[in-house]
């Protein structure tokens, strides 16, 4: 049976630019955690394995999907982690108890490896210190080891351990969710505001060109948020240039339309966050703008109760393995269009994760990997959505869910590579019975031409990806086509899609 249409219209021009999109709004993330590190990036003995361990099989899709920026080695764990049980000969590295997760911590992978393995996927390192159980004299010690070029102590170390040159890892993060109850070393906002200021100094002062992410609320439902922000930041405001935003989201109560609608959070949850920096901006009578860092963001919630089951103090088990399903990346992909439209702002985001955990791609220990249905948004939003971000002016009709209300059918965002001649738009058509017939001005676009449009479309919200079968995976039939000075985009039910246009040369 043919689908019923809905109609929806949206304007674009050159001029509607919100800003340039940092590459870095396109990160990730890898936590000493489950098996992200052991049994993901890295697994001695795997078949596809290279001479440091690492997986190659893995790095491939990571640089398939251009991950700019990896955010390491936590998360959680690095609130009582001590780096140094990380560097230098393997055979002399302790094991710990990790707090955070309750495993053991073998310590075969630390900072330098995690260097080495950043390079070979082409992609930088968003280094986090211990703010929980430490401070300012192991942040500074390891900056020092890290970016210093030599004659110290702790550059000679590095030297010491085969590493000649400095890693100049230029962004790091004050620490992590140290509102959090389930924080190792949990601060209030007054004790991590004075401790995060200070560190800050005196990292300034060892490597004055870094950049610095404060940590901001663990998600928007803490009740300190937005408190926590304005109250830390006038401690941090000076000596900081991001804040840091995290959250997670599931669909608990197996409420799909309610569940596509819950970008719409995370915007509100941007906007907030937004205008308390601004405040404080104000307050000080400031002329710097700090900008934000969405440095957790996921789908989370599959996994809660098969890892309550994990044997404590055991060794890289399978944690927070969520299987991933078709309406989990169609919210992935909104996800990604919030930030996206809020690109004046949000200069860094990190997926996480990047590996098994909570993660696009997945590996089987000793065998194969695969991409899960959130790795399709994510890759064609990385690869495509670089240049400036547009503001689309959209008139949609809307509906209602169980937490939300005005919820536009059509959610998108528009990019526009100037030096590439290429205009993409990212749009989820939220409606479950509809297909949505956008009319899209582009006159400002003159010559443009659809050259692709991909659709990820499932007539089963609960189909997942396995190694053996790929239920969940985009074809690029999707119907586009230019009527005059208007792009007429056919966005079938349910689904998400991206629609590029490149000028011809002969207009």
């Amino acid at each position: 049976m043919a689908q019923q249409i809905t109609k929806a219209k949206m304007a674009l021009d050159k001029e509607f630019v919100i800003s340039e999109i940092d590459p870095r709004l396109y990160g990730s993330f890898i936590e000493h955690l489950g098996r992200a590190v052991y049994g993901g990036v890295y697994e001695p003995g795997h078949p596809t394995a290279d001479e440091h361990g690492f997986r190659q099989d893995v790095i491939d899709l990571v640089k398939e999907l251009q991950v700019p920026i990896v955010r390491y080695p936590g998360g959680n764990m690095v609130s009582a982690y001590n780096w140094e049980d990380g560097v230098g000969p393997k055979e002399n590295r302790p094991r710990r108890l990790e707090l955070a997760w309750r495993v053991i911590e073998t310590n075969q992978v630390g900072t330098n490896e995690f260097m080495d393995w950043a390079k070979k996927a082409n992609t930088e390192v968003m280094m986090a210190v211990n703010l929980g159980t430490r401070g300012i004299d192991a942040a500074r010690n390891l900056l020092e080891y890290c970016n210093h070029p030599g004659g110290t102590y702790w550059s000679d170390l590095r030297k010491e351990h085969g590493y000649k040159d400095p890693h100049n890892i230029k962004t790091w993060c004050l620490g992590n969710e140290m509102d959090g109850p389930w924080q190792v070393g949990q601060k209030t906002a007054h004790e991590y505001g004075r401790l995060a200021a200070e560190t800050a100094k005196a990292m300034r002062l060892v490597d004055p060109s870094i950049e610095l992410v404060s940590c901001g609320s663990s998600n928007s439902d803490m009740p300190t948020f937005p408190e926590w922000e304005a109250t830390t930041l006038d401690h941090t405001y000076d000596y900081v240039d991001f804040i840091s935003l995290h959250q997670y989201y599931g669909n608990r109560s197996n409420d799909t339309a309610n569940y596509l609608a819950k970008s719409m959070d995370m915007e509100n949850f941007i906007q907030t966050v937004i205008s308390t920096c601004d405040y404080i901006k104000a307050k000080k009578r400031s002329k710097k703008t700090i900008n934000l860092s969405f440095d957790e963001w996921n789908v989370w919630f599959h996994s809660n109760q098969q890892d309550k089951e994990i044997e404590p103090w055991s060794i890289a088990p399978p944690q927070l393995e969520d299987v991933y399903t078709f309406e989990d990346a169609l919210l992935v992909g909104s996800l990604l269009n919030a930030m996206l439209r809020h690109a004046d702002r949000v200069k860094m985001a990190a997926m996480a994760q990047l590996v098994n955990v909570i993660a696009p791609i997945m590996t089987e220990t000793g065998g194969g990997v695969w991409k899960q249905s959130i790795f399709y948004p994510y890759y064609y939003t990385s690869v495509y959505g670089r240049g400036v971000a547009l503001n689309p002016v959209v008139t949609s009709p809307k509906y209602d869910s169980k937490d939300f209300t005005d919820v536009p059918y059509l959610d998108s965002s528009v990019v526009y590579n100037e030096e590439k001649e290429e205009l993409v738009i990212f749009a989820t058509n939220r409606h479950l019975e509809n297909t949505l017939s956008v009319d899209i001005d582009i006159r400002s676009f003159e010559g443009f031409e659809v050259v692709e449009h991909v659709v990820l479309e499932n007539e089963d919200a609960k189909a997942i990806n396995t190694l053996q079968n790929e239920q969940v995976k985009p074809h690029n039939k999707g119907e586009s086509y230019n009527d005059g000075g208007k792009l007429v985009g056919i966005l079938p039910k349910f689904s998400w899609n991206m629609i590029r246009l490149k000028k011809t040369k002969n207009k």
